[in-house]
């Protein structure tokens, strides 16, 4: 939390005693959301606002694309390897063995063995980024790229391939929508932490009239930040930060604050 945001708005300042992180609940009780709770006897529930369902396979093909004209896989998550190879099984095909694939991490990468023998097929994975990606990418400049996403995803990859003449044809096989969240309607919380856009959207789906009082707004990554701020609402923590590169640091740094530790 930046002594800016503080002192913009002390009288928000308030003592923490609850956190709804808008993601679904850790299956790692080592989880630092759960450290969180402990070390400052706070109460730190999960609900996920979004959900991804996917496109059908009479929805895809609307977008005329032909899988098998491709030589090469953009996976840049679990849900992205999961509905490509659904709607490579509805639509009867099967993959070519010399299908390469790029993947954003070594997790996803070896997530593939859920669907193919991973040490038979041509692999290649990032550390973390798109950025990292994206150079293993421009070593490959003569592939037909395809690049399975999610209605609503970040643009960095297709600018990418646009900007260095690489061709890619995007493939929405998945879809982020609302959840439902009509329970939480009397439900009250001293800070809500948000993800991405796409989780300020589904509050104000579920809550037209949402108005945010003495609740605090946590958002990650810049994007998420500007929705929080398009949609009117006070941003209370930011993160990441310099000192705190998680939302989990960023959360305590407010919490030692708001509640004098």
């Amino acid at each position: 939390m930046s002594e800016m945001t503080v002192t913009a708005h002390p009288d928000r300042l308030t003592k923490v005693t609850s956190i709804l992180v808008t993601q679904v609940r850790p299956t790692d009780e080592k989880s630092p959301y759960f450290e969180l709770a402990r070390r400052y006897n706070i109460k730190v529930d999960f609900r996920p606002f979004i959900e991804i369902q996917g496109v059908s396979f009479k929805e895809f093909r609307k977008q005329k694309i032909n899988i098998l004209e491709h030589t090469a896989i953009i996976f840049t998550s679990r849900n992205a390897v999961d509905h490509f190879f659904r709607i490579c099984k509805e639509a009867r095909i099967e993959v070519p063995v010399d299908m390469k694939y790029f993947c954003i991490t070594e997790q996803t990468a070896i997530y593939l063995q859920k669907y193919i023998v991973i040490r038979k097929r041509k692999i290649f994975s990032g550390q973390k980024t798109a950025a990292d990606l994206l150079e293993l990418i421009k070593k490959h400049k003569t592939e037909k790229f395809l690049f399975p996403c999610s209605d609503k995803r970040r643009r960095d990859i297709p600018e990418f391939m646009g900007t260095n003449d690489l061709q890619l044809t995007e493939a929405v096989m998945y879809e982020t929508v609302s959840s439902d969240l009509s329970d939480l309607e009397d439900v009250f919380y001293d800070i809500i932490a948000f993800f991405s856009p796409s989780g300020i959207t589904s509050l104000y789906h579920n809550f037209p009239e949402y108005i945010q009082n003495k609740t605090r707004i946590a958002a990650f990554g810049p994007t998420t930040a500007k929705a929080v701020a398009d949609a009117g609402l006070i941003l209370d923590i930011e993160a990441p930060l310099p000192n705190a590169p998680s939302m989990t640091g960023a959360l305590e740094l407010y919490i030692k604050k708001a509640n004098g530790i």
